[in-house]
């Protein structure tokens, strides 16, 4: 894993955490001094100073009026939205159903140019077929016993596609080999999808790579991460969605994105390996 989720919004929480503390030693007060101005127990002030415990926004405008720092507030506000928007469980983004979840990423596509993409689990969204995309949707509500909006859903994703047809944006996917081979929706499903593949990859702005399964890898598979542009990494894990928008953080990902590529065979090479699993499929 390039960059984990409990130590990437550990570091926002933390940035904020250093903050308030900068701020509480710069009014030259201790923290029972701070918690006493505010009418909290001193564990709270402790807590919230070490980062163990996440202050809410009414917290930071009180620690910021004990402080006379009020003019500190907004901007110390923007960082604790940042910090909890890093990290969305699945059923806090998809509590609305999951057509919802699917149309807020519309804007980011839109504004997107350059898209790089690596699946260790399933064919990314953006090159799915409707079928592939129903089976996946399906399975999804069905475990983690969400309303069924899956056809709305499905439809929202299909819409979202056109960004690849539009306009001068540039597409680079990578799977694993085992993504073409891990049956879903079945063998008909499967079929369609993989020739899918073949259609998309000779596309003039998509570069479709397949890394190959193999006993001696110098790079292993991660989870599914997509960067857009150099603006964003949104990272798809069990429990949930994490966005980085720190520099180095992208940096990071951009960088492991260029190994796996370099592992990746592209042109004939790959469609020889989504050939060999069609023929698998019998």
């Amino acid at each position: 894993m390039a960059v984990s989720a409990s130590s990437s919004a550990q570091q926002a929480r933390q940035a904020l955490a250093d903050r308030l503390g900068e701020l509480c030693r710069d009014a030259g007060l201790t923290g029972a001094e701070l918690a006493e101005r505010c009418e909290w127990s001193r564990s709270k002030s402790s807590r919230i100073m070490n980062g163990r415990t996440p202050p809410s926004a009414d917290d930071i405008r009180a620690w910021c009026t004990a402080c006379g720092a009020d003019d500190q507030t907004e901007d110390l506000i923007a960082m604790l939205r940042t910090a909890e928007g890093m990290w969305v469980g699945w059923r806090r983004m998809e509590r609305a159903g999951l057509r919802q979840a699917q149309e807020a990423r519309l804007p980011l596509y839109q504004r997107t140019r350059r898209f790089r993409s690596y699946s260790s689990w399933l064919v990314p969204g953006m090159i799915q077929t409707r079928p592939y995309t129903t089976a996946a949707l399906q399975a999804i509500q069905r475990r983690r016993g969400l309303v069924d909006d899956v056809a709305e859903a499905v439809a929202a994703r299909m819409e979202r596609q056109r960004v690849l047809y539009e306009g001068d944006r540039r597409f680079a996917f990578l799977v694993e080999e085992s993504v073409l081979r891990t049956g879903i929706g079945g063998a008909d499903v499967m079929s369609g999808q993989l020739g899918h593949l073949i259609s998309v990859a000779s596309l003039p702005n998509v570069s479709l790579g397949v890394v190959p399964m193999a006993p001696d890898r110098e790079r292993w598979p991660a989870e599914g991460f997509w960067i857009y542009d150099t603006a964003q990494v949104n990272v798809e894990l069990i429990s949930g969605y994490l966005t980085l928008t720190q520099p180095s953080e992208i940096a990071l990902y951009a960088d492991t994105f260029a190994e796996l590529a370099a592992l990746a065979v592209y042109g004939a090479s790959a469609r020889a390996l989504i050939t060999s699993a069609l023929d698998a499929l019998g």
